[in-house]
């Protein structure tokens, strides 16, 4: 029988997975490089949350959950800087600013 921590776990990591496919089809079928990029940001930082939120009924004691967040919190850190790099150098046409 499947417990209640298994179906949370299940449905969670599909959603993600499902954003992660919709932010991989933004990606591809957008127009310009704004558009690609705030559909992939936006779709991949939920999807990876989501991942996490169901996999912390998994993990094995608090430290390794409070892994699992560090990680989801850094990854929208960088992704967001990594973001704001490639939507400056898609605005000036792949101009350095040096």
């Amino acid at each position: 029988m499947i417990s209640a921590a298994d179906l949370f776990t299940v449905v969670a990591v599909s959603l993600g997975a499902f954003f992660f496919m919709a932010g991989t089809v933004g990606l591809l079928r957008f127009p310009d490089a704004l558009t690609r990029l705030h559909a992939l940001t936006k779709a991949d930082n939920l999807g990876l949350g989501l991942v996490v939120l169901g996999l912390l009924p998994r993990a094995g004691s608090l430290l390794a959950a409070l892994k699992l967040a560090s990680i989801w919190l850094l990854v929208l850190l960088i992704g967001a800087a990594v973001s704001q790099m490639i939507a400056k150098a898609a605005r000036n046409g792949d101009k350095d600013d040096d």
